[in-house]
């Protein structure tokens, strides 16, 4: 009996739309057997989608390649495990409590209804609710990480909320269900399941921290013994040094090819007559190491706002996305932090690439972990048969139906905290020829709010 499934996933960023497809046989592995992207600049940016149309005219053509790769023509796209990633997206901590019956069995429904109780818990109501990670649980006055099977008369819980803008879960429905007519089979925290992949349980229990370097955001997960400690996003990324190259009269497309060829995150000595195309090789790097200075700073001090030291960290840094490709990025947050750094990659002997076409680099990470975390932690095929009537981009019948929080990719606790609630500013540093990272503790307030050249993240 064949046992095979076949998962479809997407992930949107403000730089690129990436589609994949994956077999699984239920052993745990997965077998990538497409993968197709498309750039993306000006239609989403920090994670929100911006232009409807033209985002959904790029999702069915990558839709349309993947159909056609040998390893799942004739079959179609039904369904899509959609990443879920920008820059409204944060954790905030909730507890709950259960009074039960005396010696009464603690059984995974209990703990839904305590998870249930967390997620009322009153937030902003701008924030929507998309997933709650489980922590610490006490029952009766004893505390524990799994409490199925234990007896009580009491049990208290702690989750940590992952919330975000209605308006991000929202305009990707109506791109992806509504124009391109494939149906959302669930949300994926992009986040979580890079994690879920990329993290080695030992890691996490000796404390790591994952940093997600993307075009426009990048985004931080601390993990502490077994499970997530804090979780936030930074509105800063690897276009902003490119937008900085524009100053010197480029166009940004030019600007972005001299930071790949010529940029450096650590100061180098240069004439200041050395040229580059007409360019002093010395403002190039001024402006690079600026920006990329700022971007370390604001991700080191991440650190403090988990209330934790880099010695709690013994499990180091794993570094992912494109922006970590800037020549000695990964020195530079090891300097400033204090960790041992490294670049994530998929691990062996659980993920495969049959596409012999594609070339997975860092950028891929992020779609085959949703892909991953999707074909571990459910049971659905997302391919059908084709019907001869069948478009890609022709509207379903159905409206989708709203998205229930899908189970946490991970199922390990940790202790309770209190709320990330208060709101920071990434700092912003002038370009200077020494090294300007001196200083930015002091300067660090308000992370989630707009850089001040950005718009709104709601549509108008």
């Amino acid at each position: 009996m064949n046992n095979d499934r076949y998962i479809a996933a997407i992930e949107i960023s403000s730089s690129k739309i990436i589609g994949a497809i994956g077999k699984t046989s239920g052993r745990g592995d997965l077998d990538i057997i497409a993968l197709e992207q498309e750039k993306c600049v000006e239609s989403v940016r920090y994670g929100n989608i911006k232009n409807l149309e033209e985002t959904s005219t790029r999702i069915a053509r990558i839709i349309n390649k993947l159909e056609r790769k040998a390893g799942v023509a004739p079959r179609v796209v039904g369904r899509l495990f959609v990443g879920l990633s920008g820059r409204s997206i944060r954790s905030i901590s909730s507890e709950a409590t259960l009074t039960l019956q005396d010696d009464t069995e603690i059984t995974q429904d209990i703990i839904m209804r305590l998870r249930d109780e967390a997620l009322k818990k009153a937030i902003d109501s701008s924030l929507e609710v998309v997933d709650a990670v489980p922590g610490i649980f006490t029952v009766g006055k004893t505390e524990t990480r799994n409490p199925i099977g234990q007896v009580g008369n009491r049990i208290k819980g702690s989750f940590d909320l992952i919330v975000c803008r209605p308006e991000i879960k929202r305009n990707l429905s109506r791109t992806i269900t509504e124009k391109a007519g494939i149906k959302i089979e669930r949300f994926v925290v992009t986040a979580l399941a890079t994690a879920h992949l990329i993290l080695k349980p030992e890691e996490k229990r000796l404390g790591c921290m994952l940093v997600d370097m993307g075009a426009e955001t990048t985004t931080v997960s601390i993990y502490k013994n077994g499970g997530l400690q804090y979780f936030a996003t930074i509105p800063l990324g690897g276009r902003n040094i490119t937008r900085d190259l524009t100053t010197l009269n480029l166009l940004e497309e030019r600007a972005e090819d001299i930071k790949i060829l010529s940029g450096n995150a650590i100061s180098i000595s240069q004439s200041a007559v050395h040229n580059l195309n007409g360019l002093k090789v010395q403002d190039v790097n001024n402006l690079v190491v600026a920006r990329a200075e700022e971007i370390v700073a604001n991700v080191v001090e991440q650190m403090v706002y988990a209330g934790l030291k880099d010695s709690d960290l013994s499990g180091g840094m794993k570094v992912i996305g494109g922006a970590c490709k800037l020549a000695r990025m990964t020195e530079l947050l090891a300097q400033q932090s204090n960790l041992h750094v490294s670049v994530g990659k998929l691990p062996d002997g659980i993920i495969y690439i049959e596409d012999s076409e594609s070339n997975p680099g860092i950028e891929s990470l992020e779609v085959i972990s949703i892909a991953y975390a999707a074909a571990t932690l459910s049971q659905t095929d997302c391919l059908e048969e084709r019907r001869d009537s069948q478009i890609i981009g022709q509207p379903q019948q159905q409206p989708l139906q709203p998205q229930q929080p899908q189970q946490p990719v991970q199922g390990q606790h940790v202790q309770p905290r209190e709320p990330v609630e208060r709101e920071e500013q990434p700092v912003r540093v002038k370009p200077h020829k020494r090294s300007l990272f001196e200083g930015f503790k002091r300067r660090i307030t308000n992370l989630f709010s707009p850089p001040e050249d950005d718009e709104s993240d709601l549509l108008d």
